[in-house]
């Protein structure tokens, strides 16, 4: 059954344009959050941001470059660099930009610069972004990286290494070995830190695309949690013992969240998942009974709902494998 939703106040391109949310999604969500002020949120745009490359340019120049052409740059409190943009005119194309093109920046979701903040790449490391097109958070794993050390940002199909490529190269990385392998599949090497920014249902980025809750449905949610613990279960035979291990998604679903955190530490007891402290984040509760399944050692992962920072909605786990 499917509820059409006019109200007028709320993101509608055309007066006529309508969103169709399914009844099972609002009753599933209703269990889950404050419906009302997850469908005002998620209904309204979302604010542009980038992030500031560091190994093109500094902060401060580049920001005062797009200051003088009228971009309006707001800092994000948890991550250094990182900017939400507007424009004195009403305009919303800095991707348009000289700066952007020359690689100064990466428009890039707000809580996207999350994951590599809770990875902590450090120069000298050795790194795998397991799922790294189009490569916004590979881009950024690099620049903190400072080019030193390497980074393996690796994707599943063919079509999608072109963007990583591309990004990666405006972006200067020089330190960067881009493979193409499915994730699970990945053999012969160990890494000190690991990203799975895996795929996933997407329920967190309505804001970007109405698309998500047309094509939403519960065995889609099923069957990327199968593979995202496939996933993580080998990354975790790729890290090294003491090493970094950080799980994120753009999905609001407990089963691909705090249900996938809860399988792959009951696997592997030596994984402990570590608090993520950031700056000016407000956080959300994470679910731990869902659909009559209890999740543990999900006391730490950072859930963010739309509504919490006026972001896209977001899932990040880190965890640490013990040294023994």
């Amino acid at each position: 059954m499917i509820m059409l939703i006019k109200d007028t106040k709320l993101r509608y391109l055309m007066d006529k344009e309508k969103v169709e949310i399914k009844k099972n999604f609002q009753a599933r969500y209703e269990n889950l959050t404050d419906w009302d002020e997850f469908k005002r949120v998620s209904l309204t745009y979302l604010r542009r941001s980038i992030r500031i490359n560091t190994l093109k340019r500094p902060i401060v120049e580049v920001k005062k470059r797009l200051e003088a052409l009228g971009w309006i740059l707001d800092p994000i409190p948890w991550c250094e660099g990182g900017f939400w943009v507007t424009h004195e005119t009403g305009r919303r194309d800095i991707g348009s930009t000289v700066e952007h093109q020359l690689g100064y920046f990466y428009v890039q979701e707000s809580v996207s610069m999350i994951p590599p903040l809770a990875l902590d790449a450090k120069p000298g490391d050795i790194v795998l972004d397991m799922c790294a097109a189009p490569g916004s958070k590979t881009t950024q794993i690099g620049s903190m990286m400072e080019n030193e050390g390497v980074l393996v940002s690796n994707d599943y199909k063919g079509m999608r290494l072109a963007p990583l490529g591309i990004n990666s190269q405006k972006q200067g990385l020089t330190n960067q070995l881009i493979s193409l392998d499915g994730g699970q599949s990945i053999r012969g090497v160990k890494f000190d830190k690991i990203l799975v920014d895996a795929p996933c249902s997407g329920t967190g980025t309505i804001r970007k695309s109405f698309k998500t809750l047309r094509i939403w449905n519960p065995n889609m949610v099923k069957r990327l949690a199968s593979t995202q613990k496939k996933l993580l279960e080998n990354a975790y035979t790729l890290l090294n013992p003491g090493g970094t291990l950080v799980y994120s998604t753009c999905s609001l679903e407990p089963e691909e969240d705090e249900g996938v955190i809860d399988f792959i530490t009951k696997k592997f007891p030596d994984l402990t998942v570590e608090k993520i402290e950031l700056n000016g984040l407000k956080r959300s509760t994470p679910v731990t009974e869902f659909d009559g399944k209890k999740f543990s050692n999900v006391e730490n992962v950072l859930r963010l709902w739309p509504q919490d920072n006026d972001t896209e909605g977001f899932f990040v786990c880190k965890m640490t494998k013990s040294n023994i």
